[in-house]
């Protein structure tokens, strides 16, 4: 009797213990699904708008004239494509700002101005991203318009000349939407020399352009 007893309760309890493994395993919440956003990819092209300040000297040819300060505003658009490599960023960009920088000097009977009316680059760049943010150096070709003007004497003679150097700098981007970048940049462009009033003035003027600009700007990336 109490072997039968004894049996009847072992297999009652085993069969107790089944229906609460099964209720465990029917009614085991289901695993929580982690996601891990990717991070922010600098591919693609991206076009936009920028202002700033510049500031440099213009050495001309004038017979014991000093270096003459220019300096004005400007601001312009560009245009340009990264590449993410993942440890760094490659990319081209080109540029094109009107400007207001000038200088106005008198010296030796004669007043004489150069403004910069455009200037702008083709450039290299490369960066090292840290997800949103990008330092970068760049550098390339440069190019811009100047206008001379010279007078004395009751003369007065003006010219437009293309100019052609290069330039060099760095900057900052940072992403702050996946679409949307603000930046801000440093140049140092040295646009050459090119001779000015040559048909009306006996070996012409000489003129070197140099200057620095710093701008920032907001581009739209695709």
């Amino acid at each position: 009797m109490i072997k039968t007893i004894f049996t009847s309760a072992i297999a009652v309890l085993a069969a107790s213990t089944a229906v609460q493994a099964a209720d465990l395993v029917a009614f085991q919440p289901e695993p929580i699904a982690t996601t891990y956003a990717a991070g922010f990819s600098w591919t693609g092209f991206y076009v936009g708008a920028n202002a700033g300040y510049g500031w440099g000297t213009i050495d001309t040819s004038i017979a014991g004239a000093p270096d003459y300060n220019a300096n004005g505003f400007g601001g312009g658009v560009h245009a340009g494509y990264n590449y993410d490599l993942g440890g760094f960023v490659v990319g081209a960009e080109a540029d094109f700002s009107l400007s207001d920088m000038n200088y106005t000097e008198v010296f030796g009977g004669v007043t004489s101005s150069l403004r910069v009316d455009n200037f702008g680059s083709v450039r290299a760049r490369v960066g090292l991203p840290v997800d949103r943010f990008l330092p970068y150096v760049t550098g390339g070709f440069a190019y811009g318009t100047g206008s001379f003007n010279a007078s004395a004497g009751g003369l007065s003679f003006s010219e437009r000349q293309t100019h052609a150097g290069w330039t060099i700098g760095a900057g900052a981007e940072y992403a702050a939407t996946d679409n949307v970048i603000v930046r801000a940049e440093y140049l140092y462009t040295d646009l050459g020399t090119r001779n000015y009033l040559g048909a009306s003035v006996p070996g012409g003027i000489d003129a070197n352009v140099k200057f620095s600009t710093v701008r920032a700007g907001v581009s739209f990336k695709f």
